[in-house]
């Protein structure tokens, strides 16, 4: 897991639209990265609606929703329920690894790999200021608030 300090991994991936969002296209502002394992879930949705409903005291920040769904579900997520920002897709989680959001997870007695929910928020100089591993859904966007503000 990364930690405060640690330079962001760089990333291009596709958008919900199937256009490419490179990491480094937001320098010189705050981005805020989420990993979440499946759009339109409970939790997921909780989590993006949040986000959504944050954005007016966001600022300048840049999110950033990153899954392994394919765009086409991630566009019917950001449809459905307005989301208005990128959800971008990591189907093979190559993004998710370089951020430690990816790992061994267990339900219902069963282990899997899967994404680990997780959130970043990057400086406007492409370091990261804070990390949430494990972070829980409704907490996504009283956390990153609160760091705007420090």
């Amino acid at each position: 897991m990364l930690e405060p300090g640690d330079r962001a991994p760089a990333f291009t991936l596709p958008d919900q639209h199937g256009n490419k969002v490179a990491l480094t296209s937001f320098k010189g502002r705050k981005v805020f990265v989420y990993f979440y394992p499946k759009a339109d879930t409970s939790g997921c949705t909780t989590q993006a609606c949040g986000l959504r409903d944050a954005r007016p005291d966001l600022g300048d920040t840049v999110v950033l929703g990153v899954s392994p769904d394919p765009p086409a579900d991630q566009a019917a997520f950001d449809d459905k329920f307005g989301l208005g920002f990128p959800l971008l897709s990591d189907p093979k989680h190559m993004v998710a690894d370089k951020y430690g959001a990816w790992g061994e997870k267990s339900m219902y007695g069963r282990t899997y790999e899967g994404v680990i929910r997780s959130a970043f928020l990057i400086d406007e100089k492409g370091r990261i200021a804070q990390a949430w591993p494990k972070i829980s859904p409704k907490d996504t966007p009283k956390k990153l608030l609160k760091a705007l503000e420090g």
